[in-house]
């Protein structure tokens, strides 16, 4: 057995989290140039199995993300690869437990030059079980940032560049040191955007509503799950600019992201939104997608890729 989390994947080779080091010269340490993603597995007890959630989606994203920023994959390195890596990691982990994932592709090479073409990359993944990251049933307060959401046009947002969440961590930071449990960002113009690191979701007399992607947000794997299955129970979707009175006025909000899930925001700058608990709205695509994610239910299944025993051949350690 080994130790959760002790095997990385690191230059193409499956080592120890020890083995796993950088130089103090490496671009990506000095200048933010990677991309990122954050992807969840679930271990389902129906099951008997740990499931990745979205595991193409996100893979797709990462190179997607690459492709933006010039950040140049190391050969051979395709959709599917990345998803055979994932999967054999998980496996060699031996986890029986919820599951984060986090590959960064990053420039490698040893130079001040502030560039991104013609410095070579490489790929990294760690794992850490990982249970909820905020409160998903009390529900959150928050608070609408001074910290203004990056442009589309200074730092792409369909890209997840691991250098932009000083962005989001900046926003964050100043939502914690207030009391608050996360923050809302707005664009330059003012229009709601997203929390800091998750999408934002709004139910006025029972429609759906979340802020187009033009307003700079990260169109996220969540989101997109949140979408399909309230259309699928019916529900009238907008997706559409949100003004920041229509957030303070909303009768639900809730958050939606690998790492928070579906967490209900039941308080902002300081005014009660609803009832001031979780909304009918927000509890039952929260339940439905839990029960997606944890191998309850049969439907879905698509999003969905179960680990098995860890593959014997390929790059590995030994």
């Amino acid at each position: 057995m080994t130790a959760p989390g002790e095997i990385v994947y690191f230059e193409g080779r499956f080592v120890a989290q020890a083995e796993a080091k950088v130089p103090i010269t490496t671009h990506a340490f000095n200048y933010g140039t990677g991309c990122f993603e954050g992807i969840r597995a679930y271990w389902s007890p129906r099951q008997e199995r740990l499931n990745v959630v979205r595991l193409q989606e996100h893979a797709e994203r990462l190179l997607r993300s690459a492709h933006i920023l010039h950040l140049e994959p190391p050969p051979g390195l395709t959709v599917e690869r990345v998803g055979e890596i994932v999967v054999d990691l998980l496996a060699r982990n031996e986890y029986r437990e919820d599951v984060y994932v986090r590959p960064i592709l990053y420039k490698s090479g040893a130079t001040i030059k502030v560039t991104l073409s013609g410095i070579s990359s490489d790929l990294c993944i760690y794992t850490l079980p990982f249970g909820d990251y905020l409160d998903i049933r009390s529900g959150l307060r928050v608070m609408i940032s001074a910290w203004r959401r990056i442009d589309d046009n200074s730092i792409p947002s369909r890209a997840k560049p691991t250098g932009a969440y000083l962005n989001a961590a900046l926003a964050s930071d100043e939502a914690r040191a207030r009391g608050f449990d996360e923050a809302i960002m707005l664009t330059g113009d003012g229009h709601v955007s997203e929390a800091s690191s998750s999408n934002l979701f709004l139910v006025e007399q029972g429609v759906l509503v979340t802020p187009q992607a033009t307003d700079d947000v990260l169109v996220g794997i969540t989101r997109d799950c949140v979408l399909a299955l309230a259309r699928e129970r019916g529900l009238q979707v907008e997706v559409r600019r949100v003004d920041r009175s229509e957030l303070l006025a909303a009768d639900e909000a809730f958050l939606a992201g690998t790492g928070v899930q579906i967490a209900p925001v039941t308080e902002v700058d300081g005014r009660t939104i609803g009832g001031g608990g979780l909304g009918p709205v927000t509890r039952e695509l929260q339940d439905a997608y839990l029960k997606v994610v944890r191998g309850e239910t049969d439907e879905w299944q698509e999003w969905l890729t179960p680990v098995g025993a860890p593959e014997t051949a390929g790059a590995g350690r030994d």
